[in-house]
């Protein structure tokens, strides 16, 4: 994508929903994607990486599109364990950015409706999820209020 921006991000889609994780590095945005991506599975869920650690991210007639850069195309790093082989799409539809957040610092109640620059002119709705999230996945289909199919 010619008119992309690189950001710092971990972008993976479920069902039909692009999930983007923000943050700083070593925040969780890698961890929380894959345990979205592994609680999938069992819940009969198409489940695929597009990008972790670079995302190259772009407005495309409306809609936020997430591209793999090549050189990094179904690699995972999952921290202490080091760097995995995903299965993979190359690029997706973003819906929602999450932002792993530290239980003893965050609001515990952030703000209705909260939406996040990603880029010039590129938003998404943000939610705030617990970087020690034991279900991830549950957490975000409860805020978004529908299944991720």
């Amino acid at each position: 994508m010619p008119d992309a921006t690189n950001i710092h991000a971990t972008a993976i889609v479920v069902g039909k929903t692009g999930l983007l994780f923000l943050g700083p590095s070593g925040s969780g945005k890698s961890t929380l994607a894959f345990s979205c991506l592994a609680a999938a599975k069992p819940l009969g869920l198409n489940a695929m990486l597009v990008a972790d650690d670079r995302v190259l991210i772009a407005k495309r007639e409306g809609s936020i599109i997430a591209e793999c850069p090549p050189s990094i195309a179904g690699l995972m790093e999952i921290r202490y364990t080091g760097i995995v082989h995903m299965p993979y799409v190359s690029k997706a539809e973003m819906h929602f950015a999450i932002r792993p957040v530290d239980p003893a610092t965050a609001e515990r109640l952030p703000p209705e409706d909260e939406q996040i620059d990603i880029a010039d002119s590129i938003q998404l709705p943000l939610i705030r999820l617990s970087a020690a999230s034991a279900n991830p996945l549950a957490a975000i289909t409860a805020k978004i209020g529908a299944r991720l199919d």
